[in-house]
């Protein structure tokens, strides 16, 4: 799989915010990684680049490739409203995503980890795809005899579901449901879709 998996702090510089989560090594090197990144002199970005930039961005810090990313864009053109906002709703509701958001794993990486090793189910069944759609309703939980895993109980009890409307957590059966499509104005992550829109529309 041609998915990138080299050091993340060095692309959270690249795109000078911590689109992995809070990182000391970034904030004390508040500057493009590379022999140029202190370089007062940068070389102007046209629009072009800043649309690839922010849809790159986007990519990374959901952890898709490229043709992943194409055919969510084009799925999110066929719905109705504004296709920036039904962009972030689907990426939202990706399960790798859901998993992350419910707090059952720390990071999206681990999360679409634990989704492909068959540790969280969906509805009752197991499901081992972290691009599946989540749909209103969906109850996306741990598997019964996954729940003893370290990186399961250490993580579950962090309540990261409280934080967004569109999810429900019971801590009891290590399970959450979720509620609906979120809001673009519930979505946290520093994203400016309509440049994502734009790029695709040329």
């Amino acid at each position: 799989m041609a998915r990138y998996t080299g050091p993340k702090t060095k692309i959270a510089r690249k795109f000078g915010q911590p689109i992995y989560g809070p990182n000391k090594t970034s904030e004390k090197h508040n500057y493009p990684p590379g022999q140029h990144g202190l370089a007062k002199k940068r070389k102007k970005v046209s629009e072009y680049g800043i649309q690839l930039n922010e849809k790159q961005k986007v990519k990374y810090t959901y952890g898709l490739l490229e043709r992943q990313f194409r055919n969510l864009f084009e799925k999110a053109s066929r719905l109705k409203g504004r296709k920036g906002d039904n962009l972030l709703q689907l990426l939202e509701s990706r399960l790798d995503n859901v998993v992350y958001r419910l707090g059952i794993a720390p990071s999206r990486a681990a999360a679409r980890q634990l989704v492909g090793h068959r540790h969280i189910v969906v509805n009752g069944s197991v499901c081992n795809v972290p691009s599946s759609i989540v749909n209103p309703g969906d109850v996306v939980g741990v598997r019964e005899k996954a729940k003893s895993l370290e990186v399961v109980q250490e993580h579950c009890g962090t309540a990261r579901a409280s934080r967004y409307p569109w999810l429900e957590w019971d801590s009891n059966s290590l399970s959450g449901k979720f509620l609906s499509r979120p809001e673009r104005a519930d979505i946290p992550e520093p994203v400016n879709e309509q440049l994502i829109v734009e790029l695709y529309s040329k």
